[in-house]
């Protein structure tokens, strides 16, 4: 897959493409009915499968204060297209000046003059360009002009819309079923495993430490279950915990640990994926140390039976190449 990024200068093979035009974070349900589109449109046509997809997201530069956190990572989001089958991915950088740009420029630059669009599809609700001026009424009055037609795609949902918002509000309730079903596939997490104070070690219990991007939406404080990727391509079942362990220190930074049940390996400067799964309990702050070390081999046991059962269809889910080992 060719991912094409602003200040790039790409020769394309002649032809023309299809192009599913949006932010996409999550890549959920109803992303994927507009990609599914597209890629269907191009089949049809004998045209490239591309997106145009931005980043950082827009509200990053237009209300920074009021971003919202992010689903994954580019390199996610970028791995999951390659994966769905696409061609082409053209990365718009959203900045200042593409806030300014108009819509009909953004049109005749990136969708005309670099992708030769024959297709374009969008989610019903789609605004660009300038003020948000550009419309799918617009984006069909500029496909007339150059020779491309547009499909919206109306809202697809069930039980509610499926929407990247809806998925950060059930992360963020620590609903992380409501987040898999938007989702289609439970919540991933990949990111370098850094060095950490080998706490876990000490109590028996090794951890990887995540360095995770501070823009990530976060489910609340506590254990979860969950299922790990291996830089190998092997899986492990996984404890997952998320906050600043009470148990010894009143205000530590927040932590990402991942501890593979069953597996012992040294992962650091590794790039670890984790999926997770559900969550098990709070953090608090037991009476004991042998009280944490007894509640800390219940996760392990619950995280373990949990992950287990739905191994194979997690990996299935996610596109993960491995088989279980022990």
């Amino acid at each position: 897959m060719i991912v094409w990024r602003d200040g790039e200068t790409r020769v394309l093979v002649p032809g023309r493409s299809a192009v599913a035009v949006g932010v996409f974070d999550g890549l959920h349900r109803g992303h994927q009915v507009v990609l599914a589109r597209a890629a269907e449109l191009a089949g049809a046509h004998g045209a490239r499968r591309a997106v145009v997809t931005f980043d950082p997201h827009p509200a990053r530069t237009l209300r920074p204060d009021r971003a919202p956190g992010m689903i994954q990572t580019l390199d996610q989001r970028l791995a999951r297209l390659e994966r769905l089958g696409f061609d082409l991915v053209r990365v718009v950088r959203f900045d200042g000046s593409l806030a300014a740009e108009t819509a009909d420029a953004f049109v005749e630059r990136v969708l005309v003059d670099e992708l030769a669009a024959i297709d374009v599809v969008v989610g019903d609700d789609f605004r660009f360009g300038h003020d948000r001026q550009g419309s799918v009424a617009s984006l069909e009055a500029a496909g007339r002009a150059h020779d491309f037609t547009v499909t919206a795609v109306p809202r697809q949902g069930e039980g509610g819309r499926w929407s990247s918002t809806g998925v950060r509000a059930a992360v963020s309730s620590g609903d992380l079923a409501r987040a898999a079903t938007i989702l289609g596939r439970p919540l991933t997490w990949q990111a370098v495993v850094v060095s950490g104070d080998r706490r876990g070690r000490e109590l028996g219990f090794p951890t990887a430490n995540l360095d995770l991007p501070a823009e990530l939406v976060r489910p609340p404080a506590g254990v979860y279950a969950g299922l790990a990727r291996l830089p190998d391509g092997t899986s492990a079942a996984a404890a997952i915990s998320i906050g600043r362990r009470p148990q010894f220190y009143e205000d530590g930074p927040e932590l990402v640990e991942v501890h593979l049940i069953d597996r012992e390996v040294d992962l650091y400067g590794e790039v670890l994926e984790v999926a997770l799964l559900a969550r098990l309990r709070g953090q608090e702050r037991f009476a004991s140390l042998d009280d944490l070390l007894d509640q800390m081999r219940r996760d392990t046991a619950t995280s373990r039976e949990m992950a287990l059962a739905v191994a194979a269809e997690t990996a299935s889910l996610l596109g993960w190449d491995f088989g279980q080992r022990r």
